[in-house]
């Protein structure tokens, strides 16, 4: 039965890449917007991570502000200064 469609698959508009609404370029762009999205997800998140590790700069800071050693306006000044040397 599949064998006796073809030919007729064939003539149907839209079947095949030489016919239709351009689908040879929207499948690589679908793809190109997908890979960008995964990119840009994992690097924001691999960013966030390393801002809240516990080895970091932040972190530790944030660790010796939860032990008591450093009051809340110490905190924030040194929290401040960290993050403008990153950017």
């Amino acid at each position: 039965m599949t064998a006796a469609l073809l030919p007729v698959l064939s003539y149907m508009p839209g079947h095949a890449w030489g016919h239709g609404p351009g689908w040879f370029i929207i499948i690589p762009i679908l793809w190109i917007l997908l890979i960008g999205f995964l990119v840009f997800t994992f690097a924001g998140r691999r960013r966030h991570w390393q801002q809240h590790a516990p080895g970091s700069a932040e972190g530790v800071l944030r660790e010796r502000y939860a032990r008591g050693e450093i009051d809340e306006t110490e905190y924030r000044q040194r929290l401040e200064v960290l993050r403008t040397r990153v950017k």
